[in-house]
């Protein structure tokens, strides 16, 4: 069980590269250096999109696509989770909590910060411009904006850019 007299950190994971990275980079700046006395409860949240999300309003037929949608959400989660499972324990970091959660991921992130108290909101950067930002809407923006704790956001190194 997680010590209650830490701070907690929570980290966004998606099936992204960039959020990969910034659960690498958060474990080797503020887990591995402290062997087995971290300075934080480590929560690693993935917010899996509704199958309604997903369609969209794709109207007539879309009832019938809804358990498929359904299925590959749950296993993009269970991969997710797998893969952040395995790369903690690479690190030697294995007390996680590991939630999943429907929903948008921004509303997710920031009621995950109030649900365990989080003093830090970890992200990955896609690194989209201020216009593209602007059109698709950025999950690290409004976290930015609306969690109510230090969020900070991980931008990949440049030799990892694909």
């Amino acid at each position: 069980m997680a010590s209650t007299d830490k701070q907690v950190m929570v980290v966004g994971m998606d099936e992204s590269e960039h959020s990969t990275n910034a659960l690498e980079w958060t474990l080797d700046h503020f887990f591995t250096p402290y062997a087995s006395n971290h300075p934080f409860n480590l929560v690693i949240v993935h917010s899996k999109p509704t199958p309604a999300s997903v369609i969209g309003l794709a109207g007539f037929g879309a009832a019938e696509v809804l358990p498929f949608v359904e299925t590959d959400l749950k296993k993009i989660a269970a991969r997710v989770v797998g893969k952040a499972k395995i790369i903690c324990s690479s690190k030697s970091v294995n007390n996680v909590i590991v939630d999943v959660v429907e929903g948008d991921a921004r509303n997710v992130l920031c009621e995950a910060v109030e649900k365990h108290h989080a003093s830090i909101l970890v992200v990955g950067s896609h690194g989209y411009g201020a216009f593209k930002r602007a059109v698709l809407g950025s999950v690290s923006d409004y976290c930015a904006h609306y969690a109510h704790c230090t969020v900070m956001i991980v931008k990949m190194p440049e030799n990892k850019h694909t």
